[in-house]
């Protein structure tokens, strides 16, 4: 769809056109699990682009090494000590059978590729936004600290997209749980090395604190400003991590499909996201301007209010996770 204009004398609704496209949309994500795993497990690439594939098997790959390089250190080697590339594919290969952790790591590089496209488009920088910048200046002491906190995150953040890493620690709960298990897992059989997996893991849970992960941050920012939130709706305003959190937190849904939204032939979800979310039919516009400048919206987007876009968008799951 390279389009969501359709003329009102067809008699095509703007809640009907939207309404089909997202089922269209929807049909789309569900493919994104299997192929994205299939891609992942071999070198064949398809409407994945070589960088986000490359990308995602890169942070899977590091958070192996992480867990096993944590395992060796409980075990008395140096953290220096070059590991088993062997271990690391096998680990990694547990971890890549998770959906929701390929998932998540999926929707990271897609973010990244959206900040890199809209600094190199819009000179939106991809640290410091404006809105993070106010923020900082605030006089409230809590909301300066927490915004300086995700300056220094979000700095961390571009650095590690550029290595393709992802630390441990800025995994959700449920995805750092799972990378323990499969470290479990790992050392099931051998009653050496399984009797060091519980050290590893208290070391590892001992640095986790979700609260303080970039994107716990940004969501403590952006629920503690209130109504004053809907700037956050503003990605040349707020930048495209506070924006992400902003509009899945506004909308109703998981940031992992937030970010999913931005994506080529995801128009009506954004553009329903976006309506849910709060935004008028002008502020979506603007935000369709600053991220697909050639898509226009339906000729009486106008008619569709916020808890119908609300209801169309609660009514549809095609990411469980991938």
């Amino acid at each position: 769809m390279n389009d969501l204009s359709v003329s009102i004398a067809t008699g095509v609704s703007a809640e009907d056109l939207l309404r089909e496209d997202l089922m269209a949309a929807d049909a789309q994500i569900g493919t994104y699990g299997p192929i994205l795993r299939h891609l992942l497990a071999s070198n064949e690439h398809s409407i994945f682009s070589d960088e986000i594939i490359a990308r995602v098997r890169g942070m899977v790959s590091n958070l192996a090494e992480q867990v096993l390089d944590e395992l060796a250190q409980a075990q008395g080697h140096t953290a220096d000590r070059q590991l088993d590339t062997a271990d690391i594919a096998q680990v990694a290969a547990a971890l890549m059978a998770n959906p929701g952790l390929i998932g998540h790591c999926h929707a990271l590089a897609i973010e990244w590729h959206l900040t890199e496209r809209l600094q190199g488009r819009l000179a939106l920088d991809p640290v410091l936004s404006p809105l993070l910048q106010a923020l900082i200046a605030s006089s409230d002491t809590a909301t300066a600290t927490h915004a300086m906190a995700l300056l220094a995150s979000q700095a961390r953040f571009a650095q590690t997209q550029r290595r393709m890493q992802l630390p441990q620690t800025e995994l959700p709960g449920d995805l750092l749980h799972h990378t323990l298990v499969v470290l479990r897992g790992f050392a099931s059989g051998d009653p050496e090395i399984r009797a060091h997996t519980d050290i590893a893991e208290a070391a590892i849970r001992s640095r986790f604190d979700e609260g303080r992960s970039r994107l716990g941050l940004i969501a403590r920012l952006v629920t503690a400003m209130g109504g004053g939130a809907t700037a956050a709706l503003s990605i040349t305003h707020a930048g495209t991590a506070m924006f992400l959190t902003a509009l899945a937190m506004a909308s109703g849904q998981e940031r992992d499909l937030a970010v999913l939204s931005t994506c080529e032939g995801q128009y009506a979800r954004l553009a329903l996201s976006l309506r849910a979310a709060g935004l008028k039919p002008q502020a979506v516009e603007e935000q369709f301007l600053a991220l697909y400048p050639d898509i226009t919206l339906p000729e009486n987007f106008d008619q569709l209010g916020a808890d119908r876009a609300a209801a169309l968008i609660a009514r549809t799951n095609p990411y469980p996770g991938l």
